[in-house]
């Protein structure tokens, strides 16, 4: 519906964890969204091995979240492009009206410009970062932040976000959930 404020986490949910689910929630209450959805992506082009197979961790995913205001999609294997700015642009045309904020990790700011036209995202959509454990320093000092340094809103507007125009984004800090995909791989818990 036009008006609505929809937080879009993508990734590779290879596999999801209560990491993502906690992330969720926390952009839910404090981005003050009337919906996340999950863009679980069929590749990551920065990343050399692929994920597991994209039905499997779309399976995986909706046993994991059971939330009336999550949606689990797939949208970007109808797109045709591996790369977010393309995928949000096509998002903002299927949806006028509705305002997208991108969701992300502290952990992928670090690494944000090195994204296919990073500032193309930074300055369409606006970006809800949430901590990572050991992360939140590096990316306030990331070469995102310090580029879009004056589009930085304030944690204490942080429910404001879906509202201001782009470019804009903050950094939440608060509770954290250690869970990673990467560990849950290493330990061979998701074969």
């Amino acid at each position: 519906m036009p008006g609505q404020r929809i937080g879009i986490l993508g990734g590779s949910f290879d596999p999801p964890h209560q990491g993502h689910v906690h992330i969720t929630r926390w952009a839910l209450r404090r981005l003050a969204l009337d919906r996340v959805w999950w863009l679980v992506s069929p590749g990551n082009p920065l990343k050399a091995a692929g994920p597991a197979e994209l039905d499997r961790r779309i399976a995986a995913c909706h046993a994991l979240i059971r939330h009336p205001r999550v949606e689990v999609t797939d949208i970007e294997r109808h797109l045709g492009s591996p790369y977010t700015a393309h995928t949000l642009a096509a998002l903002r045309q299927c949806y006028p009206g509705v305002r997208l904020i991108w969701l992300m990790g502290a952990d992928n700011l670090v690494n944000f410009h090195r994204w296919e036209r990073w500032t193309e995202i930074m300055e369409h959509t606006p970006v809800g970062v949430m901590a990572r454990p050991g992360e939140q320093l590096r990316a306030g000092f990331s070469p995102a932040a310090r580029r879009f340094a004056r589009a930085r809103l304030l944690q204490r507007d942080a429910a404001a976000l879906g509202h201001r125009p782009a470019p804009s984004w903050v950094l939440l800090t608060g509770p954290m959930s250690p869970a990673s995909s990467t560990a849950i791989r290493r330990r061979g818990d998701w074969p």
